[in-house]
């Protein structure tokens, strides 16, 4: 059957997709929320988080719903995990959550249908309008910061990261281990995606907040939201120290360093000068003993001299797994050196916990290292640009 000329029911049980609507102490506006999702799906899961209110009675008298409860609230990531556990071991492929609060408007689901039919296994959440009418400045704070953050954790842009409005692509999120249950747990989840290759991008929605008086909420801005700092700090010493080191590998292939090469230093604006002071730099920043911290270093420090940061930021990518092994012994050689010490380090035996006993030595080394290594990248790169004539653009 053409998609063209089905419902958007259908199209709905094609794709396997079930709408998933996690709720707690929402009994105003439950029985609508359902009741308008109908229009679009057959297959509707509520999670009952634990609701004191009459949220039961009202989801026990209606029909065509299936219904995971439990008597005591556990957060609404645990809502979430179990709700999309339970969909994809019940055989669906994917499942839109809804937030049960009415402030989503079940007559976009069509908009995620249509991107997931173009864009299949993909992760897409909501893009709400941060300037509709009474929403809350908090919200449009949060939003701002989380946004920054993902993009520091995975690399990539999104303009909404904390709408609930989402579809889930179940197959692909499958033994991906994560460790929050309450309202983080849809930031982690995104991040975890996206580093295991997942395609995460935003499709637009509208979104209603009622007036403060009438609206309900169980976000507890100061513990949500230092639990949500927390996890994006947890979130960026893992991508700075495995998931960057890791991507950057993956892609190091002849057409991708072509490419670069090409974009980011050929056709650069920048002077030959500050190009190859961009790569000294960049090799400094990645072999100093901040472990963790190396690239958010060198980005911002470039940012301040004016150097080319994505140059910067790769360069300092010297530090990756292969590497350091290398990296510590040529810095206890450079300490034993400068203070005039025997060096008892081999290579093969060289590790983070054998240089403790000497740690003055790597540090001091490290520096060394750091500063003969950023010179000689620095000298060698800009005669070779001279040499090859390279021409910064005007």
């Amino acid at each position: 059957m053409d998609v063209a000329t089905m419902t958007y029911k259908e199209r709905m049980k094609a794709l396997k997709c079930a709408v998933l609507i996690p709720t707690y102490n929402n009994s105003t506006t439950i029985a609508k929320v359902i009741e308008d999702v109908k229009e679009y799906a057959d297959e509707i899961i509520v999670v009952n988080d634990g609701s004191t209110d009459n949220t039961s009675e009202i989801l026990s008298t209606t029909k065509d719903i299936r219904v995971i409860e439990y008597t005591q609230n556990q957060g609404k990531g645990y809502a979430l995990k179990l709700g999309l556990s339970k969909a994809h071991e019940w055989g669906f492929r994917y499942a839109i959550t809804i937030d049960s609060d009415g402030q989503h408007y079940a007559d976009d689901i069509p908009v995620f249908i249509k991107r997931i039919e173009e864009a299949p296994d993909s992760l897409l959440i909501g893009a709400r309008n941060l300037t509709a009418d009474n929403m809350p400045s908090k919200n449009t704070f949060a939003n701002k910061f989380s946004n920054f953050w993902y993009k520091v954790e995975t690399g990539q842009k999104l303009t909404d990261t904390q709408s609930g409005f989402r579809l889930y692509p179940l197959d692909k999120l499958q033994n991906i281990r994560l460790i929050t249950r309450r309202y983080e747990f849809e930031v982690e989840i995104i991040v975890r995606a996206a580093w295991r290759g997942v395609n995460v991008e935003n499709v637009p929605i509208k979104v209603y907040y009622p007036p403060e008086e009438e609206r309900v909420s169980h976000f507890r801005p100061l513990r949500d939201f230092t639990r949500i700092s927390i996890l994006n700090t947890v979130l960026v010493l893992y991508a700075l120290l495995f998931y960057y080191p890791w991507n950057f590998l993956r892609h190091l292939k002849p057409a991708n360093v072509k490419k670069f090469i090409d974009e980011q230093i050929i056709h650069s604006k920048d002077s030959n000068i500050r190009m190859a002071a961009a790569m000294g730099w960049g090799i400094f920043c990645g072999i100093i003993p901040i472990w963790g911290y190396q690239m958010i270093f060198a980005g911002v420090a470039a940012h301040f001299m004016k150097l080319n940061k994505i140059v910067a930021l790769v360069f300092s990518n010297i530090s990756i797994p292969p590497m350091i092994p290398f990296l510590l012994y040529g810095s206890m050689v450079a300490g034993s050196i400068v203070l005039n010490k025997e060096n008892i380090f081999s290579i093969d035996s060289i590790s983070f916990d054998t240089i403790g006993p000497s740690l003055n030595q790597y540090i001091i080394g490290s520096f060394v290292l750091a500063t003969v290594s950023g010179l000689v990248v620095f000298a060698v790169s800009l005669l070779i640009m001279v040499v090859c004539k390279r021409k910064s653009k005007k």
